[in-house]
Formats: C-alpha cells, sequence, structure tokens
C-alpha cells in the first residue's frame, strides 16, 4: 500500500486553465528537502511529481487531451515562463513571486543537495549526454551525490528495467529530461513504482547545464524574454514550435 506525502500548501493561481503554485525558488527547494526526508522515513512513499508550465505547455495543455490529463495530475506545476509571473500579477488572488526556470532550479537544487546529502538521478537526452550533465553539475558541487543516470532513448517495454535502476541508485531526486509530453507520461504512469521523494519533469535542461545550449542574458531573462534568444540561437530547432505555441498560449493566458 502506498503512503502520500502530504499535500503541499502554495498558493495556486489559475492561467491558462493550468493550476500553478505561487511558490519562490526558496519555498520548492524548502519542500523537496521536507518531502524527501519524509520519504527516506517512510518506506513506500509516493513520489511527489514536479512540472514546470510554460508556452509550450498552455498550447499543449488546451490542444492535447492526453497531455492534460497527465499535466493535471502534477502535484506540484511551477511557473517556468517568465510572462506567467507577469499575468499573475494583473490577475485576482495569490501572485506568482517569481519564476523559476528548471534550468536555474536544478543549480538551486543541486546546493540544498549537496549541503543535506540528498542525492540525484539523471534520466534523459542522447547517450553521453547525463555523464556529461553530471561532471559539470559536480564541478560546481563536488559533495552532491549523482547515485546514477541513464539515457532517454529507451523503449516502453524497457521502462520496468529504468524504474529498478533507479530504484537500486536509492535517489532522493530524480530528473526526467524526456521532453513534454513523455516526461510528465513517465512521471505519472510510475510515481507509485519509484522510491523517490520527488520526480522532478526538466526538457532540455540538461544541455543547459553542459553548455550545449546558451543561456540569455540577465536582462532578457527578468523582462520574459528568454524566448527570443532561445529563438535566435536555435532557429531550426524552435522556429514552428514558437510560431505555433506562443501565440496560442498568450491567447490561452489572457483569456482562461
Amino acid at each position: 500500500m502506498s503512503i502520500h506525502l502530504p499535500p503541499v500548501s502554495f498558493p495556486i493561481t489559475t492561467i491558462g486553465g493550468i493550476e500553478i503554485a505561487s511558490a519562490s525558488m526558496r519555498s520548492l527547494t524548502d519542500q523537496m528537502s521536507v518531502d524527501c526526508f519524509s520519504a527516506r522515513e517512510q518506506e513506500g512513499t509516493t513520489a511527489r511529481t514536479v512540472f514546470d508550465a510554460n508556452g509550450q505547455g498552455l498550447s499543449m495543455h488546451a490542444s492535447n487531451p492526453e497531455f492534460r490529463s497527465v499535466l493535471d495530475k502534477g502535484d506540484i506545476i511551477h511557473a517556468d515562463g517568465g510572462f506567467l509571473v507577469f499575468l499573475s500579477r494583473l490577475k485576482k488572488g495569490p501572485a506568482i513571486p517569481e519564476r523559476t526556470a528548471t534550468t536555474d532550479f536544478i543549480w538551486a537544487a543541486a546546493e540544498r543537495a549537496e549541503k543535506q546529502g540528498l542525492s540525484f538521478f539523471l534520466l534523459g537526452g542522447e547517450k553521453g549526454l547525463t555523464e556529461r550533465t553530471k561532471q559539470c553539475l559536480l564541478n560546481r558541487f563536488p559533495k552532491l551525490i549523482i547515485a546514477g543516470y541513464h539515457h532517454g532513448y529507451f523503449s516502453e517495454s524497457e521502462e520496468a528495467d529504468v524504474v529498478e535502476m533507479i530504484n537500486a541508485s536509492k535517489a532522493d531526486i530524480v530528473w526526467v529530461g524526456l521532453g513534454k509530453p513523455r516526461e510528465q507520461q513517465f512521471c505519472i504512469k510510475h510515481k507509485n513504482s519509484i522510491e523517490a521523494g520527488w520526480l522532478v519533469t526538466c526538457g532540455g535542461c540538461f544541455h543547459f547545464v553542459t553548455g550545449d545550449y546558451s543561456r540569455a542574458p540577465n536582462w532578457m531573462q527578468t523582462s520574459g524574454l528568454e524566448w527570443v534568444h532561445r529563438l535566435v540561437t536555435r532557429p531550426r530547432a524552435l522556429f514552428m514550435r514558437y510560431l505555433i505555441t506562443t501565440p496560442h498560449s498568450l491567447y490561452l493566458a489572457l483569456t482562461r
């Protein structure tokens, strides 16, 4: 019988039909610590699922019923997109205090994990990416425990073996970088089988940790324009996605 962690107490604001936690980077890392130590103490605890919300997510949530069904089952959905923070301040109800981009949160989580002895498992990307991600994390936080890693090129029939590998590692936090909607589907499907405190979706985050993808200047990040930098630096990969999802997500955010 699964044991569930206590419900989170973050205030919720709804944007574009998605219930987003009004959470800061600090409050997310605090919740991570509490949940992971609780999961250690209670064998059989169901992992907390932590998903992100951004423009792509808002668009897919409205247009893809399968994605909507798994995203809505997430325990915490945080604001990965800066425009969500701005819009929350124009609405009635709790404002989102700051953007919690996964590309920043992984570093904040690593700093906390190193101090408290919590461990990571890195899942996703092409072969070799998680190994390089591990080394980059350890370069900044040498005492961080990376309990295991695995690439994202596995079939549905191999998922049970991946889950077994995660459980054997005894990792506290599992970073799942399989891309939308596969990473959310994986987390919801296996949350009762994976023996960890947190399952965190992180998209292409590993590429930012390794420096394969560059971050925008700080002024673009704080003004909600990082997507422009990403489009300019990776036009072939992102042009069609942004052409479709950006106007759709803005429409949803303003009308729902």
